[in-house]
């Protein structure tokens, strides 16, 4: 198959529910062991949020190896791309259900209070 021919990956019916809603404003380890994060993932199959690989503790990639749940779609304002951590591949996806990003007043890094002066520095 030639350039002309591929075809954007597909998401796999069994690795995504449109009508799951997201757990929560933010990663839900994170903000039960009073950690913070750079960006937030959603788990396109359970609505779990986690955190990125950039953050500090990357639950969201945990999340996906621990469950079988392979597929994120960011959980930043203006971003709909999804992810297949087992593939490695961006992909289109389906709309999901509300709401499609943290709230517009969070920080990014977040949560507001918990991230250290030097967070640049504790990125992966």
């Amino acid at each position: 198959m030639d350039e002309s021919q591929a075809q954007e990956p597909m998401i796999a019916a069994d690795e995504i529910d449109p009508a799951v809603p997201p757990s929560g404003p933010g990663c839900v380890e994170c903000l039960a062991s009073d950690g913070w994060w750079f960006h937030l993932r959603r788990c396109a199959r359970c609505g779990h949020i986690g955190c990125c690989d950039s953050s500090p503790s990357q639950h969201a990639s945990h999340h996906a190896a621990d469950t079988g749940h392979p597929v994120v779609r960011s959980y930043e304002p203006d971003e709909d791309w999804f992810y297949h951590y087992g593939t490695d591949e961006g992909m289109d996806g389906p709309e999901l259900a509300a709401p499609q990003h943290h709230p517009p007043d969070q920080p990014v890094p977040g949560p507001a209070g918990r991230v250290p002066p030097n967070w640049e520095e504790l990125l992966h």
